[in-house]
Order: C-alpha cells, then structure tokens, then sequence
C-alpha cells in the first residue's frame, strides 16, 4: 500500500494529464471540423466499444454489485462522461483557451471545498503551501511571463460553463471516493460510459435540430477521434480513479496543474511552438507544488 501512496497512483495521475494535455491539443485541430456535441458522443461510442471486450470476462461476477448501484453508477456517469465532457466542449467554443486554463485551475479549491462538504475532509497545510505555489506556477505558463496577459482579460458567457464543468468534475471526483463501488476498474469505466451514452446523445440530437451541422469523415478526423476515444476517454478515465482511490481527491486534483505544462511540451513538440523561460518557471513552481502536496503528508 506504501508503495502504491507513493509511485503508482501519482503515476497514474500523471498519465492522466498528458493523456488530457493531449486531447486538449488534439481539439484544437478539429474544433472547425465537428460539433462539440458530435465530439463528445462519438468520442464515448468509440470508447465503449473499445473497452467493453475487456470488461466481458468480469461482467457474470459483477452483475449483482451492477444492478445494486445502478443510481449511483448513473449519478457518476452524468457528472463525467455526460455532464462533465459536453460541457467543456461548450465552453471551447465559447471562450477563450486561456480563460478556460485559468477557471479550470479552480478545481482544486473547488474539490477541496466538496471534499470538506461530503467527505468532511480539509486541506492539510502542505497541501495548502502546495497550492499556492503551484499557482502562481500555473499563471506564469498561460500568462506566457507576461502579468499584464492577465489583467487584460475579459471574462465570457463560456467561463460560466467552465466554472460548471469543474463543479460536476469535483462532485464525480468526490462522490467516485464517497460511494466506494467495489467493482473492478474497467467494469466501473465501461458502467460509467454506458450509462453516459444516452446522455450524450440526448445533446447531440439537441445539437443537431438546432445547428443541422454534420462532419466530414475525412483521415485527420478519423484520427482524432481514435485518440480522444482511447486514450483521455479510457487511459485518463482509469488513471484518475485509480488516483482518486489511492490519494483522495482533495490531492489527487492537484495534478490537474500538469495540463498546462504537458500541453505546452506536446505544442513545442507537435505544433511547432518554440520553448520559452517561463515554461520552465511555471513547470518548476508546479512540480514542487505536485511534491508538496502529494508526498509531504499531514502532521
């Protein structure tokens, strides 16, 4: 159990991010090519089939814990994979990247705060000193350096939905912790994504009467999918669980703080973006704020 505190479940938080920094980058490449909506409902079909072949051999043991935590696993799935998801796609389209990066790096407090609510847990101080360094470390990377970035900013319609979206990502964090469904993890994955299909296309049908905008299946679009399908849907899905079950989510939420810094080294790496001295300052802050909050442990 020491060993997985201190090596698996930060590993797995940390695939979890790059997985998430990976798909951050990859929408931006097809934000002009599908709907938000068609995004995100595509994006879990291809998971569910994906994963669902991995999940049959354990379905005949699982099926009475499945059909006693139907309501939860459904709470679950709306939150994540319905909830969570359609509305981050929402607010990509209606404000900025920076906004978003900068309202999203309130889920900590936000975590933190139902943590306190529903698990009746705080912060410890290291967490707290972690916190506040690894902040400034996060405005630093999506300032590029340059702190007037940051005062010129105008809040959108969009930032309201990003502020939703990491209330609904903390209650699924939390709530995944506090209903402690003892199932195995890609069971509880391919519950949570078959549940949250029908929600998915509940918008996606929504979508369409409203915008009557469909796609072109072209290679690159094919591609995409393939990507978020996998590996943010299903890698990042299993890395962050198994985190949260290990680390908590108050802590767990802390790697959240990686995104930026993994996207912009798939950026440099993938789009040609140049590395800079601030994105050296800003990964600096936040790793020793990653090393205080999740390795130093309450006195």
């Amino acid at each position: 159990m020491q060993r997985q505190l201190t090596i698996l479940a930060p590993l797995a938080l940390v695939m979890a991010a790059l997985f998430w920094a990976g798909n951050a980058v990859v929408g931006r490449g097809v934000i002009d090519l599908i709907p938000p909506m068609a995004l995100s409902f595509w994006r879990w079909v291809i998971a569910f089939l994906v994963i669902l072949p991995f999940a049959l051999p354990h379905l005949r043991e699982a099926a009475p814990t499945l059909r006693n935590n139907v309501g939860k696993l459904f709470v679950l799935a709306f939150l994540s994979a319905g909830m969570f998801n359609t509305i981050l796609y929402l607010a990509a389209h209606t404000t900025t990247a920076v906004n978003i990066t900068l309202v999203g790096a309130t889920m900590p407090i936000v975590i933190g705060a139902i943590s306190f609510l529903i698990l009746g847990t705080s912060l410890s101080r290291s967490q707290t000193l972690g916190l506040a360094i690894a902040i400034p470390g996060l405005l630093v990377i999506i300032s590029e350096g340059r702190p007037s970035t940051l005062l010129e900013l105008q809040f959108r319609a969009g930032d309201l939905l990003m502020l939703l979206a990491v209330t609904s990502w903390g209650l699924y964090s939390v709530l995944l912790q506090r209903f402690g469904i003892r199932l195995h993890p890609v069971v509880l994955l391919t519950a949570i994504v078959a549940l949250a299909l029908p929600v998915a296309l509940t918008f996606y049908t929504i979508e369409w009467l409203i915008l009557r905008q469909g796609f072109v299946l072209d290679r690159s679009l094919v591609l995409a999918l393939m990507y978020v399908g996998v590996f943010p849907s299903l890698g990042a899905y299993l890395g962050w669980n198994y985190g949260v079950s290990i680390l908590g989510p108050a802590r767990a939420s802390m790697f959240i703080y990686l995104l930026p810094v993994f996207g912009a080294a798939l950026s440099i790496a993938f789009l040609g973006e140049h590395l800079e001295i601030f994105h050296g300052i800003g990964a600096l802050l936040i790793l020793i704020g990653l090393y205080l909050s999740t390795w130093v442990h309450r006195r």
